[in-house]
């Protein structure tokens, strides 16, 4: 989040053109301070009838004493257990009215929460904020706080479960003093999970929840005079609060060079190195921002120049900053090459490092980085909510910073940004003191150490906390009687779709339009009949290898000129595959459209599938590969699908789309041409279109670069989506993860295509079985028996036969027993349990109701566009979306249960330690016991 909201926050100058004053960018807002201290901010932007709500409180891990690492987080999580005046969990409310965007959140400084609901829903989530932030204690009790203890102790276990997932904790161990707030990453140790109380839980919320320590930004379809109206209602009778210390920054930075290292079940070195700078609000660091984006920040950058293109030593590289209140880090992450001594890649970096220091970005680095910025804040405008939408860029000003329109600060700093100012920032705090950590495999007889790391000993020169100036608060009385429970809502706003048109090019090419005029931005794709299936009698791995090389170089430009105009022009352009289709995408600035459309044509039209383009792609496929075999969701998802479907089908190849190791390695040039020439071509496309442009103009601009594409000689060639039948018994694989704190366990069986008469029938019935926070799956293994942080079941859709899955991430100690609880559930549910008339309701209340907060912006309007056209959808289908949900027949849901949820059949990959789990589950009796590698072949 910090990373897409700097990149916003470093655009607002840029709103009205590339050389407009800072001073004349706005995200207008109003703010007030309640009587009892709560700060409000509200801001305007009636586009669509849907409100966020974003509630931040001033606490988080930094304000942890010794002994409580996690708590905030830990603390996070029990707000969502349900408050005094609504019992149980909270999410069932706001999915009966369709909110969009719901979450919570706690970072260093600060702990959020935050939905985005039709306006006409906006008391009733006015009503739930302030019952839990008033009125809470009363519902917390030991049955809640170890549910939540166990969900976020499995949070903690899925993360370090992941390769490179216990970094954090020792980067933050090395990088700041044992005094320090930074010092221990925000989801805490065991132990002091372990160790947290209910007298903790009501010391907490006594100390840090309180009105005055909370800032309230309302964005989108509300105006200020009803805002402060609601929030007096709903909030004024809540207590300030005791006066809050505020932790000073303190950047603690380090004048030599340290080092360490650590092994883990990862398929490459990686190297990570980071400095300790300005926090966020000091001068420096936007002008560090800009030192990040002109050393790793893409194609273009320094590092990836030299150490991925030139010298040919690592995968990947990246520079970035994060940014926060009491300091801000600096980060390096290179994955080296196999094969390649690390020692020969620091060496690089600290040449590339030098002459940087030395030389400071040029004119054109900077102008580069300012437009992609640019580009990335127009787009984010249509977001009211979220994680990064216009409510996030005010509560971070406004809490941080005292002021929602801080940001602006920050802008003055970025337009006066010279090469010389970024280089002597620079200098100032990544010249020295920087932490490296070296990440190894494993060897064969090596195991994770789970010891805590080795930490910077205690320093002088913490600044003490302040607290705030003394104010006079005073609570006024609600008119709210909490006793008659949530707020009912009876009235939700109409959808608002734009009307689709229909157009075709001079070659006739068909193309699809929907205009939003919102931002001034215009989103397209060419949507190509190919995809993973396109594969079949070629190389695994052909089609989405093809589509990733399209941006690597044309005719005429190479990759690196491609990703410096795209940067120029603020166009983002990406091409990938799907199990059926394969796409192209510009998302373009209106004012840049013509020349962005040029470059897009080139890129489609005329790739040039160079051999040492080809040669470096490759390399980094290959470690995608490896890094794919190295994760739980990664093994099971290419050792799935040739289980369903056969390793003849279309379909039964790596759901990832990445291919194996041996077709990857053999595919050449020309199998790539040969895949262009045969799917990418205007016999086999459909141009889709939304934002800002009419027909008559889009076609126009469509013509000039794709009007006299030609027809090839040869028809496009036919995909074969053969029928399987389904299978007749419960069959169990394992693949073996050494030292996994957790054991993922993935179902799959075959459902009907997505193109089926009773989709939305099926897409109902597992909303309720594990589609949804609320669905049974999820009750069960999460909130009733924690023994993951999260249990769902899924769909992937296909024209041909979809696999429908179930998914759990589960505590290595009850493997067996989840795969029990998973089982039982999928046999209640088409045995003796089936779903009940109000599970049935719930879904389709929160598929009507969440379609306005649904499409809000541009790119799920293109959404709708492309699945209408790859599953023969007809124009009106979202118009007509509310009354063919509401009309389905219960028993017919019940029947789509029926004919999905096929327990005794299921095909079962468990990925986890064999030697913790493999006598559990095998005294199961599921069915036969297989065990495989990560690359899906029979060990046992």
């Amino acid at each position: 989040m910090r990373k897409f909201l700097y990149a916003a926050l470093l655009t607002l100058g840029f709103v009205g053109s590339a050389t407009a004053a800072s001073d004349s960018v706005d995200i207008p807002f109003t703010r007030f301070t309640l009587p009892n201290g709560l700060t409000a901010v509200v801001h305007e932007d009636h586009k669509a009838p849907v409100v966020a709500v974003s509630i931040w409180y001033h606490v988080g891990s930094a304000d942890e004493p010794a002994g409580k690492t996690g708590f905030a987080h830990l603390f996070e999580h029990l707000m969502f257990s349900g408050s005094e005046n609504h019992k149980g969990t909270y999410f069932e409310p706001f999915e009966q009215v369709g909110a969009t965007d719901m979450n919570g959140t706690t970072w260093f400084d600060r702990t959020n929460y935050f939905e985005t609901v039709p306006t006409t829903a906006l008391d009733m989530a006015l009503w739930m904020e302030s019952d839990r932030m008033g009125h809470l204690l009363g519902a917390i009790g030991q049955k809640e706080l170890d549910t939540q203890r166990g969900v976020v102790q499995n949070e903690k276990r899925q993360g370090e479960n992941r390769p490179y997932g216990r970094t954090d904790e020792v980067i933050l161990a090395n990088a700041f003093p044992a005094n320090h707030p930074y010092q221990h990453d925000t989801i805490g140790s065991m132990a002091d999970l372990d160790a947290a109380s209910l007298d903790d839980v009501k010391q907490w919320f006594n100390d840090y929840y309180g009105a005055a320590n909370t800032t309230i930004v309302l964005a989108g379809d509300i105006t200020a005079e009803v805002a402060r109206e609601k929030l007096l209602r709903y909030f004024g009778d809540i207590p300030a609060g005791p006066p809050v210390p505020r932790q000073q920054p303190w950047v603690a930075p380090r004048s030599t060079s340290t080092r360490g290292e650590q092994k883990d079940h990862v398929a490459q070195v990686r190297i990570i190195r980071e400095w300790n700078v300005a926090e966020l609000g000091h001068a420096d660091e936007p002008l560090l921002e800009l030192a990040a984006d002109a050393l790793g920040g893409g194609k273009t950058s320094r590092l990836y120049q030299r150490l991925v293109y030139k010298d040919k030593l690592v995968d990947s590289v990246s520079v970035d900053v994060q940014a926060f209140a009491l300091a801000s880090q600096f980060n390096l992450t290179a994955d080296v090459k196999q094969g390649v001594d690390p020692a020969r890649v620091e060496k690089a970096i600290a040449e590339e490092w030098a002459t940087f220091l030395k030389d400071g970005p040029t004119d054109e680095e900077l102008a580069r980085s300012r437009m992609s910025s640019r580009a990335g804040f127009i787009r984010g405008l249509e977001k009211v909510g979220g994680f990064g939408g216009k409510a996030t860029v005010l509560a971070e000003s406004q809490v941080y910073r005292g002021d929602p329109g801080a940001y602006k600060l920050d802008l003055e700093r970025i337009q006066a940004a010279t090469p010389e100012s970024v280089k002597a920032a620079a200098n100032r705090w990544i010249a020295k003191g920087d932490y490296t950590l070296t990440v190894l495999p494993l060897g064969d007889d090596e195991t994770v150490d789970e010891s805590a790391p080795n930490g910077l000993p205690a320093a002088p020169g913490k600044p003490a906390p302040v607290l705030p100036a003394k104010r006079e608060f005073a609570t006024t009385k609600s008119p709210v009687d909490r006793s008659e429970g949530v707020p009912k809502v009876s009235e939700f706003p109409d959808l608002g779709f734009p009307d689709i048109q229909r157009g075709s090019l001079k070659n006739g090419i068909e193309v699809v339009l929907a205009e939003r005029h919102t931002i001034p931005v215009v989103q397209m794709q060419l949507q190509f009949d190919a995809g993973y299936a396109s594969d079949q009698g070629r190389k695994l791995g052909t089609s989405s290898f093809a589509m990733a090389l399209l941006d690597e170089g044309t005719n005429t430009l190479d990759s690196v000129e491609i990703a410096r105009r795209s940067e120029r022009l603020g166009a983002r352009i990406g091409a990938g595959s799907g199990l059926d289709s394969s796409a192209v995408s510009l998302n373009a600035l209106s004012s840049q459209l013509a020349p962005s459309l040029a470059l897009f044509a080139d890129i489609v039209r005329n790739p040039a599938f160079r051999e040492a383009d080809v040669e470096r792609i490759r390399g980094q496929w290959l470690s995608d590969i490896a890094q794919e075999k190295t994760q739980p969701t990664g093994i099971a998802l290419r050792t799935l699908p040739p289980l369903l479907y056969g390793d003849q089908h279309a379909y039964g190849i790596p759901f990832t789309g990445s291919g194996t190791e041996a077709s990857i390695r053999s595919i050449k040039a020309k199998d790539l041409r040969r895949f262009h020439h045969d799917f990418i071509r205007p016999d086999n496309v459909r141009i889709l279109v939304a934002g800002d442009t009419t027909l008559p103009a889009i076609t126009a601009e469509l013509d000039k670069v794709f009007g006299d594409w030609r027809v090839a000689e040869t028809p496009v060639p036919e995909k074969a989506i053969g029928h399987v039948d389904a299978q007749k018994q419960v069959r169990v694989f394992l693949v073996d993860r050494p030292d996994s704190p957790q054991t993922l366990i993935l179902t799959g069986s075959l459902a009907p295509s997505t193109k089926a008469p009773n989709n939305l029938e099926i897409q109902t019935m597992n909303g309720a079985f594990g589609g949804t926070f609320t669905s049974r799956l999820n009750m069960n293994l999460r909130e009733d028996k924690r023994w993951a942080y999260g249990a769902s079941s899924f769909l992937q859709d296909a024209i041909g036969q979809r696999p429908f899955m179930t998914y759990a991430s589960v505590q290595t100690d009850k493997t067996a027993e989840s795969v029990a609880e998973i089982l039982k559930e999928a046999r209640e549910v088409v045995g003796d349990k089936p779903l009940t008339d109000a599970e049935i309701a719930r879904i389709k209340t929160q598929r009507v109701r969440s379609l306005p907060g649904s499409l809000e912006t541009t790119g799920a309007v293109l959404s709708v566009l492309s699945a209408n056209a790859l599953y023969d959808r007809p124009d009106d289908y979202i118009r007509t979306a509310k009354a063919r949900i509401e009309g389905l027949k219960d028993a017919n849901v019940e029947a789509a249960a029926r004919e999905v949820i096929r327990p005794d059949t299921f095909t079962w990959v468990i990925v986890g330690d064999l030697a913790k789990i493999e006598k559990p589950v095998r005294e199961l009796k599921l069915g036969e016991v297989k065990v495989l590698d990560a690359d899906g072949k029979l060990v046992r």
